[in-house]
C-alpha cells in the first residue's frame, strides 16, 4: 500500500473502521513511490456520530471525575477522540508535505500506526466502561490548528513537541488517577501510551534539530515554529514531570525553560 493511499483513507473516510485500521502489513511495508501533490485537508471526514462540534458543546469531566465510573467513561471517550485526531493529523502531514525527507515520512507513517493503536485501546476501555465511542459529542482542538502548520518543522513543533510533549505530563497524572480509582486496566493502557509518547517527542526533537538554522537554539527554533494560540505553555500539563523529557532526549536547558514557562 502507498503511504498516500493510507493517508487519504485515514483523513477523508467517513467510516471509523477505515481510520483506525492499520496498513495491511504494518507501516514498514508501506511504499512511497507516488506521494502526489501537496494536499491540505482542513476538515476530516467523520461518521455522523463523531462529527466535530465546537468545544463549548463538549463537556469532559476534570481529572477528579476519574473516581466516578460514568465520568471516567466520558474522560476515556475524550482520550479516544484525541488519539483519533492525532492519527488523522499524522496522515494529514503525509498529504501536506509530500516532498519532506523520506526518513521523516517513514517516521510519520510509523507514528500514525501508533496513534491508530492508541485510538483502538481507548475505544475498548470506553466501551468496557459502558460508553460506546461516538455516543457523546467530540471536539476538534487539534484540527483547529492545521491552518497555521505550513512546514514539516511547524508540524513536529505542534504535534510532537507541544501536544505530545504535554501528554508526557497528562498521562502520568491520569494513570495515577486511574489506579487510585481501582482501574488497573485503564492505568496500564495510559502507561503504555506514555511510553510511546516519549518516542514521539524524541522524533519531533530530532527533526527540529535537523531543520533549524545553526544560529538558533532548540528553544528559539521551537518558539519560532509555533503560531498563537500554540505556545510553549501548551507543551506541559498541570504538573511537570521532567523525567519523560529526559528520556526523550531533550536537552537540560530546553527542559528548564519549558518548566519555567508561565502565562
Amino acid at each position: 500500500m502507498e503511504m498516500r493511499e493510507l493517508a487519504l483513507r485515514v483523513v477523508t473516510s467517513t467510516r471509523l473502521e477505515d481510520k483506525i485500521t492499520p496498513a495491511p502489513d504494518g507501516p514498514e511495508a508501506l511504499t512511497d513511490r507516488e506521494p502526489g501533490e501537496p494536499l491540505r485537508v482542513m476538515t476530516p471526514g467523520r461518521p455522523p456520530n463523531l462529527a466535530i462540534v465546537p468545544g463549548r458543546e463538549v463537556k469532559v469531566p476534570s481529572i477528579d471525575g476519574m473516581a466516578d465510573l460514568p465520568q471516567r467513561a466520558r474522560i476515556v471517550h475524550a482520550f479516544a477522540n484525541h488519539e483519533l485526531q492525532a492519527a488523522e493529523l499524522f496522515a494529514w502531514a503525509l498529504l501536506a508535505f509530500p516532498d519532506a525527507p523520506p526518513e521523516l515520512r517513514r517516521g510519520l507513517a510509523g507514528i500514525l500506526d501508533d496513534e491508530q493503536r492508541h485510538t483502538r485501546m481507548y475505544i475498548a476501555r470506553s466501551e468496557a466502561l459502558g460508553l460506546p465511542f461516538g455516543e457523546v459529542p467530540v471536539s476538534g482542538y487539534f484540527w483547529g490548528k492545521v491552518e497555521h502548520i505550513d512546514s514539516p518543522a511547524a508540524f513536529v513543533c505542534a504535534m510532537s513537541l507541544t501536544f505530545e510533549n504535554a501528554n508526557l505530563d497528562h498521562t502520568v497524572d491520569y494513570a495515577a488517577a486511574a489506579r487510585d480509582a481501582g482501574d488497573a486496566k485503564l492505568a496500564s493502557v495510559i502507561d503504555r501510551i506514555h511510553d510511546d509518547e516519549v518516542e514521539h517527542v524524541r522524533f519531533g526533537w530530532t527533526w527540529l534539530g535537523r531543520f533549524k538554522p545553526e544560529h538558533q537554539s532548540m528553544w528559539e527554533a521551537f518558539r519560532a515554529n509555533l503560531t498563537w494560540p500554540l505556545r510553549p505553555l501548551k507543551a506541559k500539563g498541570a504538573h511537570f514531570y521532567p523525567e519523560g523529557r529526559v528520556a526523550a532526549g531533550l536537552d537540560p536547558e530546553f527542559i528548564r525553560l519549558l518548566e519555567a514557562e508561565e502565562e
